[in-house]
């Protein structure tokens, strides 16, 4: 089965032949993703203190430089999974940055907005996670397929959008807040949370399977590309409910 998160294609495991002298466990990409999450604070603190000074054009540069360099590393950690180990830092300190450029900017015009979504992000990852624990949601070939289509129709629908508005045509779904766009935004938002379901079936999967210990890494590494995803899209889900 593949998962819906295209840097967790469970298709790998059949692919890792090496053996290295300390096997992947879950314990250890829990605490790869603790590790990751500190840089990612770390970095948005240095932003968010940036903003504070009112060094708006600096923190500006910085979120499309964090976005930027974020996604060259996550399309470089996807094809190379063995540089997760040394990208995925990268990685989660660039994403800090970004997120807390774009979360100054929306936060000084919708006060309170930023906490909220932290905390709904924050409270569906640890939902999906005893969902999946307790076996409520079981992964089986239909559900990996009908996240991997829906994930596949998103991210043609972004590739799309990014190329209209390249040559300045509107975007309704960026630029409205209509019942349309808001319902969109929260299947997108759906799909994100049920892809974490994903996430920790890779990271138990790999665990049995033993696969090489660097696979901490590069399950750590996904699992924040999805919560990084799905924090925006809760982001902006609010925002268009504050903008009606």
């Amino acid at each position: 089965m593949r998962s819906s998160n295209p840097m967790l294609r469970e298709n790998i495991i059949s692919e890792a032949y090496a053996i290295s002298d300390r096997p992947m466990t879950v314990a250890g990409s829990m605490n790869k993703f603790m590790i990751l999450t500190l840089l990612l604070l770390v970095a948005a603190g240095a932003v968010y203190y940036q903003f504070s000074l009112k060094h708006f054009d600096y923190v500006n540069m910085l979120t499309w430089g964090g976005l930027i360099t974020g996604f060259i590393l996550a399309i470089v950690i996807s094809f190379k999974r063995d540089w997760a180990p040394f990208l995925a830092p990268l990685y989660a300190f660039a994403e800090g940055a970004a997120l807390s450029g774009i979360s100054c900017f929306v936060e000084a015009r919708y006060p309170g907005i930023v906490i909220q979504a932290v905390s709904i992000t924050f409270l569906t990852a640890i939902t999906m996670a005893l969902l999946y624990k307790l076996r409520i949601i079981r992964v089986t070939a239909m559900f990996t397929s009908v996240l991997f289509t829906a994930m596949t129709a998103i991210f043609i629908f972004y590739l799309i959008s990014i190329v209209m508005a390249l040559f300045g045509l509107n975007v309704p779904y960026f630029t409205s807040n209509s019942p349309l766009a808001i319902i969109i935004n929260i299947v997108i938002a759906g799909v994100a949370a049920f892809s974490l379901i994903l996430d920790y079936h890779f990271i138990e999967r790999g665990s049995n399977a033993g696969l090489p210990s660097y696979f901490e890494w590069y399950g750590a590494f996904g699992l924040m590309v999805t919560l990084v995803w799905l924090y925006i899209e809760i982001l902006r889900i609010l925002s268009r409910f504050n903008n009606r």
